[in-house]
């Protein structure tokens, strides 16, 4: 066992639950409750779908950042790369240093099946929605940051600096954690494409594939079922939303 899985287990072991009622205003009710239950009654979440995303790097351009950009545009982030400034999306350069041959990549929150950031979360900000969507729930995090050292992606950002022409649709805070939400305020007024994909299809690339992994009929179900991918970390176990072909 890896001395995460021991801290985590110790961390859970020793925490008591924590109950939080939160009063919503209508036009933030895509984050739901703090147990990260679905409110199908609304017709935001459901079981029946799980969104994912696919990426080909073999279209993914290197020096390319239009993902970055098109993410950055959409939540209102300031597109700063300091350590302190938040990104939901970052490139990623990998190579193999036996054969020189390399390829780029965007590395987000991997909505995983499994997240180990629900997990360690104290009082439920970490949530997984019925369709497979992890979020963060502003109106309870602490800042403690438990989910930014459990994650194995890094794809969690702490907010240091008060947030400043935030938009409405995506609320942020100082002193909260945030990640990549698959643009859930875009999926849940009906809309089927994330702002990354967009972005890049703009570019001329299509590397972004984003749809419902459960029906398959999606053109992400037909990509998987024809072409070969895999997830970051396999070997963990937390069947990631999120897959890579060309890896």
């Amino acid at each position: 066992m890896s001395d995460i899985d021991n801290y985590r287990r110790r961390f859970m072991t020793g925490v008591v639950g924590v109950a939080a009622t939160v009063s919503l205003p209508a036009g933030l009710l895509f984050w739901q409750t703090a147990e990260g239950k679905s409110n199908d009654d609304a017709g935001l979440a459901s079981a029946k779908t799980r969104w994912g995303m696919l990426i080909d790097t073999t279209k993914c351009a290197t020096g390319c950042d239009a993902c970055v950009r098109g993410c950055d545009q959409e939540n209102g982030l300031s597109g700063k790369t300091s350590p302190t400034s938040p990104q939901w999306i970052r490139k990623v350069q990998v190579s193999n240093p036996s054969t020189g041959n390399g390829f780029s990549l965007p590395m987000m929150c991997q909505h995983c099946e499994e997240p180990p950031c629900v997990d360690v979360c104290p009082t439920g900000a970490s949530f997984k929605r019925a369709d497979g969507i992890v979020l963060v729930d502003r109106h309870i995090c602490i800042g403690c940051r438990y989910c930014m050292m459990a994650c194995p992606y890094k794809a969690r950002s702490f907010i240091h600096q008060p947030v400043t022409d935030q938009l409405a649709e995506v609320p942020r805070g100082q002193g909260c954690v945030e990640s990549c939400t698959f643009c859930v305020q875009r999926i849940d007024e009906g809309k089927t494409t994330t702002a990354c994909q967009d972005a890049c299809n703009a570019e001329g690339h299509q590397a972004i594939y984003f749809g419902d992994l459960k029906d398959p009929n999606s053109e992400i179900s037909k990509q998987l079922a024809q072409y070969s991918s895999q997830e970051v970390l396999p070997n963990l176990d937390l069947h990631t939303g999120v897959r890579y072909q060309g890896i």
